[in-house]
């Protein structure tokens, strides 16, 4: 048996992840693969047959007799539908059984209205989403959501979140129980983000750093090629690390309720608040980011200096966890020839040699599909996790 073999206890779920990760399999493969008999794989794979998580997909090779029959994971079997909330945006999309996003919808949203309005309008992209693709409720496999915000995994609810009035504790996965008959998964948006680039961009990198700079500050980190959330969901929250800034008089207040955070000074929110108190005519990030490309004196400078207090953090998690790479996403990463400079200039000044010798700081290639992205692929490994497959065989 190979080194990439599964235990000879394989059952319906880990014959079926074999399947997922493959264009197609013989039952032969199978055999080779795991170790386990032949009757044993035919009982296996007619399970999944029966329940059409996999279907034939043509004839195999010869090898001296008929050919053998070969089989694919049944990826149009149903679909998955993912919701990427930001605090003035959200991105919804309609995905295959693995992940891959079909089709998509974006609209503005004020994630402070509230859980109702904005799980409302999720639902309503859901609906336009599925009668645009011909599908019904019935073939929704699963639901993903991330949030700009604290999340207790386990129970999928936001704790405690800085910006996102009137949702702390309250039960996104139980809105949505009623409307459809499947998991509800939510998660931090940087978690998905940091899955998505790992999954998409670095899939050899078993240890990554992704940093959202957008109107908050947020990190996403994949230890040993899994996300790690910590023991409650917290981990990652570096925009709420307090920094000393030389140049800084008052410590900023920040929207946590805290003074000095990283957020208070290199947020986007913050980079809005200091350019509007000098008479700059801007409302949003985006019109910061604009500023700062036209080469807006002031505008850089604050981009500079976001760079560098972003870079602090950066560079303690960097001796903290030693990643291989470290991404940069979200509206501040547009901004890359100003802010990426202050970062590198703090990882590497106060970061040891052996962290950064092979250190990579990029911007995001999945730009602003980085959550969407991740979201449906974390989606798929969560419905098809093994310990769940016997569950779908038996619902048929």
């Amino acid at each position: 048996m190979s080194a990439s073999a599964v235990p000879t206890v394989a059952g319906l779920g880990e014959v079926l992840q074999l399947f997922r990760g493959r264009p197609s399999l013989t039952r032969a493969d199978v055999m080779h693969l795991t170790g386990l008999s032949r009757s044993t794989v035919n009982q296996r794979l007619d399970a999944l047959l029966s329940a059409a998580l996999v279907v034939p997909s043509g004839e195999g090779s010869p090898t001296g007799g008929r050919p053998a029959s070969r089989f694919t994971f049944h990826h149009d079997r149903g679909v998955l539908l993912v919701a990427d909330i930001g605090a003035t945006g959200m991105r919804t999309a309609l995905c295959d059984l693995r992940g891959t996003v079909l089709a998509e919808r974006e609209r503005a949203i004020d994630v402070a209205a509230g859980p109702d309005p904005v799980l409302t309008t999720a639902d309503a992209m859901f609906g336009e989403l599925l009668a645009g693709a011909g599908r019904g409720t019935a073939e929704v496999f699963g639901i993903g959501l991330d949030v700009p915000g604290p999340v207790d995994f386990d129970s999928g609810q936001v704790v405690s979140p800085p910006i996102m009035s009137g949702w702390d504790r309250y039960d996104i996965p139980g809105w949505f129980a009623g409307r459809y008959a499947c998991p509800v998964l939510v998660d931090k948006d940087v978690n998905a983000m940091a899955f998505g680039e790992q999954r998409s961009v670095y899939p050899d990198v078993r240890q990554l750093l992704m940093i959202k700079a957008g109107t908050g500050i947020g990190a996403g980190m994949i230890l040993g090629g899994e996300i790690y959330r910590g023991a409650d969901g917290a981990a990652g929250d570096i925009g709420h690390i307090q920094v000393t800034v030389e140049d800084a008089g008052t410590e900023p207040v920040c929207r946590c309720g805290n003074t000095g955070c990283v957020e208070a000074y290199a947020g986007g929110w913050a980079m809005v608040r200091d350019l509007r108190e000098a008479g700059k005519d801007v409302t949003t990030v985006d019109d910061a980011v604009a500023l700062v490309r036209t080469g807006d004196l002031l505008a850089v400078r604050l981009a500079r200096r976001a760079g560098r207090i972003i870079g602090h953090a950066v560079a303690d998690s960097v001796s903290l966890i030693n990643p291989r790479v470290v991404v940069i996403g979200g509206q501040l990463a547009r901004i890359e020839e100003q802010l990426f400079a202050g970062i590198r200039e703090m990882v590497y000044r106060r970061s040891l040699p052996l962290a950064t010798r092979s250190l990579q700081i990029v911007a995001t290639r999945l730009d602003n599909r980085s959550g969407l992205i991740g979201l449906a692929l974390l989606l798929a490994d969560g419905i098809f996790a093994p310990g769940r497959v016997e569950d779908l065989v038996a619902r048929g």
